[in-house]
């Protein structure tokens, strides 16, 4: 499509992934700094284990795979109903670099025109129990519910605070995105027990016998384990001192990843992310014993990717997520680790 577009074809000058890395490497990172990264060896590696596809495939061939190549012709090789769950990070209807590649704001029927373009394309590759998540900042969302409103159930919005961001002086501070939780039939799975929350307990009421009401009492305080509802107020964007960052402009968290993976999949299902970036989907279901497949574009994002999904075979942590809970934002630093894995 015209509206994303590599950059070296706007002259400027002729980038490839070996530039790309040189320019990141000469980048001054503080000396504690995580942020994830890639040796030019390392890049080489990577590179062998991406599936580049020419024709179509069966699902063997592409499961636990990240695919290098444009979603628009990916969709057309890909098999059809294997997908059980499907995260969709898009780009926003923003001016945005990522990496090798920009996309170009434009008006909003034309983002839907996009947004449709390959969403019709996604439809046949889908189980008809699947669920889909589509992200969408404010700008976007109202033409990601036209598209989706569409072509699936449309079961709730989720909100949730995305606390970095600078502020305004002639605006509000832009700190929440919207992902519309989508299914293509009234059948589908939902697991609220998976995704319940741990939370600290301000107020601790007690019954006429004076017994906890609705809380426990341990060792480093009083706690509660409560359902999530559709605002999620509990999620750190990853940053440099956390080991799951990377230089991706959007990336999202594991610890969002982890909820809706655990609410709409079960043990084995398949999870597809089709705008997959430097890999928190692929590495999350992999951490989460879900099988997976990521298209991307951007060769330097995927070798990214695979990193991750090798680090994952000895650490499945997720920041947040412990003991079959979710913990609220820095609640395990009142259990004597910090969130950023000090």
């Amino acid at each position: 499509m015209e509206t994303v577009e590599r950059l070296n074809s706007h002259g400027n000058r002729d980038l490839d992934l070996d530039s790309s890395y040189r320019r990141r490497e000469m980048k001054e990172r503080a000396p504690r700094n995580r942020t994830l990264t890639l040796s030019e060896e390392e890049i080489q590696k990577y590179r062998e284990r991406l599936l580049r596809l020419e024709r179509p495939v069966s699902v063997a061939e592409v499961e636990n795979r990240t695919i290098c190549k444009d979603v628009f012709e990916a969709l057309d090789y890909l098999p059809p109903s294997f997908v059980d769950l499907v995260f969709v990070d898009p780009p926003y209807n923003l001016h945005k670099k990522f990496n090798l590649t920009t996309f170009r704001a434009m008006d909003s029927d034309r983002y839907e025109q996009w947004l449709e373009a390959w969403v019709k394309k996604l439809i046949p590759l889908l189980k008809p129990q699947a669920s889909v998540y589509f992200c969408g900042d404010w700008k976007s969302s109202g033409a990601i519910f036209n598209v989706v409103r569409k072509y699936f159930r449309i079961q709730n919005r989720i909100t949730w605070e995305r606390e970095k961001g600078r502020g305004s002086r002639r605006n509000w501070k832009n700190c929440s995105e919207d992902i519309w939780f989508c299914t293509v039939s009234d059948d589908y799975y939902f697991n609220a027990e998976a995704v319940r929350i741990k939370r600290r307990v301000l107020a601790p009421y007690r019954d006429e016998n004076g017994r906890p009401k609705d809380w426990q009492q341990e060792e480093k305080g009083r706690f509660r384990v409560t359902y999530p509802s559709n605002i999620w107020f509990d999620l750190t964007v990853p940053f440099w001192s956390m080991r799951e960052n990377t230089d991706h402009p959007t990336q999202k968290p594991e610890k969002l990843l982890a909820r809706i993976i655990l609410a709409s999949s079960r043990p084995g299902d398949l999870v597809f992310d089709p705008f997959a970036g430097s890999g928190t989907t692929s590495v999350v279901a992999k951490k989460l014993g879900r099988r997976y497949v990521g298209v991307e574009i951007d060769e330097y994002y995927c070798c990214l990717a695979e990193k991750r999904l090798e680090l994952a075979e000895s650490d499945r942590s997720i920041q947040g997520y412990e003991d079959g809970v979710f913990w609220e934002r820095n609640t395990s630093i009142w259990r004597g680790r910090s969130e950023t894995g000090k």
